[in-house]
């Protein structure tokens, strides 16, 4: 999908070299060798919010202002060309909340390149995953919002299911039909996203930079950019900025609270992302308690309310002793990429061990193979030798078992009370027995002395089913991670490796909330251990009288207990429900995944409309609106135009694709029939030539050529048409058969 996106955008941009934009010297088109330099399919991918227009006949693309009355070109674009759309302005507003971020972009771009009688469907790309998307344009209107699967089957009756689709993960894309040339599209896209917690400070990275190509032809257009930045820490400390690509200027500082704006007019957009990075000061283990009423309109009226625990930048030494055993999945699905930045991740956590530290490796696909029968102390010898076994043992082959390598580790694992007893378990497939391995390690777990083993998942690509490692790394009181794509696997696992093995205090429970045992809900429903990479949330609601105090205990490193009064106080300013939402409607996910329950799906449903962050029980609709109808209209008839565009889930594994070890993202490309084959050889000849040959050139060309140079260029085209149709035919016969 993101190949052929790129292909197309890359063709899109030599069709847009017909766009004629003047006289004027300082209107022009973007240079051709910048327009080379993108040609990379990566960067030909969005790295912002981007329009593009959707072009399956050349013949209309050209300036709407200023027509060049350029000669027809025949032929269609298979798959259609995008031309990515001038923009003419860009505001962005992000509001920090604890540890997420809600972010709101406001942008207008320009259908420069379709002629002012004709009309395109345009293609808008956000390059996050959880997103909302309101669009103005031509006297229509168009909102995103989410619907449970069965309304989603009805809106599908009465209208066609657009293609809304992810190119690759957190990059999706979405058809905006029939908008005319030379009009504007006025498009705000607003989602959330979790803020990175890396050596005691938060970092914020928000996609917010565009290519050259994007900047209107002429310097008198006017372009602005805005961001305004507001952050609220939660805890009432003093927050210290670190870092910001952007020169922000500071409109207020309050106790946990800053507020940032910056405004320019520039000459180009911004060729960065927006980068800020801050610390909450303390240097010890502090925490807290905020609590918060529902909304009127929340279908759940119980009391809301968030613990949370900061680990504070003193904590030099205080880090508990670690037992490791790493678990591999090394079946043929894992081949390439995958297994190779999977050797990396783990090399470079093997070499983070201390030598106190112990480990061990379990490498399975239907069978298991073991680095040690016991556990081995992290000396330089022994990495070394293990370097050379995971050299030696790590080649893809053979299906996926995991519950024999997930108890081989269990009972590997020391039963003592001076370490952390930790699995990392990596997998790319899906097995059939999942719920009985989570029934069978709780049972392992239920027994496993002072501290059990923490269990740590991590899920590569989009076969395996991630709830299923989400829950076990729920009932093992662990952390869980994901990569999507082959390129950020090695970033991504040793960030959960960092996290993961950097725990200060374990063990950890909320005194005084035995009272609510009846209605009290948390998320999670097990309480991970607080490490120095991450800060420790939870949150959840209750019925009943709050007590007035509470406090936080557990265990250090030192085998010491801890003990913390945690102060409490109103959220006035923090919405809550939103910030919590994604995690929650993510931990009720994996419950009713394993429980098979009905009664929490509808839950899940209710929760993601009501929030508006997607889920895998509800979909994702355009509601198209037309500024021009009367409002004594019948709803229905409004109700009629409808785009659904489909899950934005993750889904839960494929049994099919992991059995036959097919590589995530793997996708069989589905044959053509006859009549498609002979469009298609079709409309790409012509595709190609018209992409080669600028037609004014090539008339002027023509009417220069002498007699004979005419009969033996004829001659030539004669000979090159033959061939063609050889080669086209022999492809049709090959389809065939």
């Amino acid at each position: 999908m993101a190949e052929e996106f790129s292909s197309s955008v890359d063709y899109g941009m030599k069709l847009s070299k017909r766009i004629f934009y003047g006289k004027d010297r300082s209107v022009s088109a973007p240079k051709l060798q910048e327009m080379e330099k993108s040609e990379s399919q990566e960067l030909l991918l969005p790295t912002a919010p981007m329009v593009y227009a959707v072009i399956p006949e050349p013949s209309i693309v050209d300036n709407p202002d200023v027509p060049s009355y350029q000669p027809y070109v025949h032929g269609r674009c298979d798959p259609p060309a995008l031309i990515p759309l001038h923009m003419l302005g860009i505001a962005m507003e992000v509001d920090c909340y604890l540890d997420t971020a809600f972010v709101s972009v406001c942008g207008t771009w320009r259908v420069h390149c379709v002629v002012g009688c004709g009309r395109c469907d345009c293609r808008v790309a956000i390059p996050v995953g959880e997103q909302r998307v309101e669009v103005e344009v031509s006297g229509r209107s168009y909102h995103s919002r989410l619907v449970t699967v069965e309304d989603a089957k009805d809106y599908e009756k009465l209208a066609k299911t657009e293609d809304g689709c992810f190119l690759k993960w957190r990059m999706y894309t979405l058809k905006i039909p029939k908008v005319e040339g030379g009009s504007n599209l006025s498009i705000k896209f607003s989602w959330s996203q979790k803020l990175l917690y890396q050596d005691g400070q938060f970092s914020l990275i928000v996609p917010f930079s565009f290519p050259t190509y994007v900047t209107p032809a002429g310097k008198k257009i006017p372009k602005k950019e805005r961001i305004q930045l507001n952050v609220n820490s939660g805890t009432g400390t003093e927050i210290l900025c670190k870092a910001t690509s952007h020169p922000l200027k500071e409109l207020r500082r309050q106790a946990g609270k800053l507020g940032f704006l910056y405004e320019a007019d520039v000459q180009t957009w911004s060729r960065v992302d927006f980068n800020f990075s801050y610390t909450v000061s303390s240097n010890n283990i502090f925490g807290g308690v905020l609590m918060q009423s529902p909304s009127l309109h929340d279908f759940d009226q119980r009391e809301m309310f968030c613990f949370y625990l900061f680990p504070g930048s003193n904590i030099s030494g205080k880090v508990f002793r670690k037992e490791v055993v790493f678990i591999v999945d090394i079946s043929k699905s894992m081949r390439g990429g995958p297994l190779e930045n999977t050797k990396n991740a783990l090399l470079a956590a093997l070499l983070n061990l201390n030598t106190q530290d112990s480990f061990n490796i379990i490498a399975f696909n239907e069978n298991t193979c073991l680095f040690s029968s016991t556990m081995v102390l992290a000396t330089k010898e022994a990495v070394g030798n293990a370097t050379l076994w995971i050299n030696r043992n790590f080649n893809a082959e053979g299906g996926t078992n995991i519950l024999n390598p997930l108890s081989q580790a269990i009972e590997i694992l020391p039963k003592t009370s001076g370490s952390i007893p930790l699995i990392f378990l990596i997998t790319d497939g899906a097995v059939e027995d999942e719920r009985h391995i989570c029934n069978v390690v709780e049972g392992h777990l239920r027994d496993g002395g002072p501290i059990c083993p923490r269990i740590c998942t991590f899920g590569i690509g989009s076969y395996c089913n991630h709830y299923f490692l989400q829950m076990l790394a729920q009932i093992g009181r662990g952390y869980y991670d994901a990569a999507y794509d082959a390129d950020s696997i090695a970033f991504t696992m040793q960030r959960l490796f960092t996290t993961a093995s950097s725990v200060i205090l374990a063990n950890i429970t909320i005194e005084s909330l035995e009272h609510l045992d009846y209605s009290l809900e948390l998320y999670p429903f097990r309480i991970p251990d607080l490490s120095s990479g991450s800060p420790l949330f939870i949150s959840g609601r209750y019925q009943g009288e709050f007590p007035e105090s509470l406090k936080a205990s557990g265990t250090l490193a030192d085998s010491s207990n801890f003990m913390i009064d945690l102060k409490i106080q109103k959220a006035k300013e923090i919405p809550l429900d939103r910030v919590f939402a994604s995690r929650q409607i993510n931990l009720l996910t994996t419950q009713a995944w394993l429980s098979s329950s009905k009664q929490l799906e509808e839950k899940i449903a209710k929760m993601s409309m009501q929030t508006g962050f997607a889920s895998e029980h509800t979909r994702m609709i355009l509601a198209v609106t037309d500024r021009g109808k009367q409002a004594s209209e019948s709803v229905k008839l409004q109700e009629k135009k409808m785009v659904v565009l489909g899950s934005l889930g993750i889904g839960f594994g494929n049994l099919k694709a992991t059995s036959e070890n097919l590589a995530s993202g793997a996708e069989e490309a589905k044959p053509l029939e006859g009549a498609d084959l002979i469009v298609k050889a079709a409309t790409n000849c012509c595709g190609m030539v018209a992409d080669r040959i600028c037609c004014m050139c090539f008339i002027q060309c023509c009417s220069k050529l002498n007699k004979e140079v005419g009969i033996v260029f004829t001659q030539l085209c004669s000979a090159l048409t033959c061939f063609g149709c050889m080669d086209f035919c022999c492809e049709l016969c090959i389809s065939c058969d």
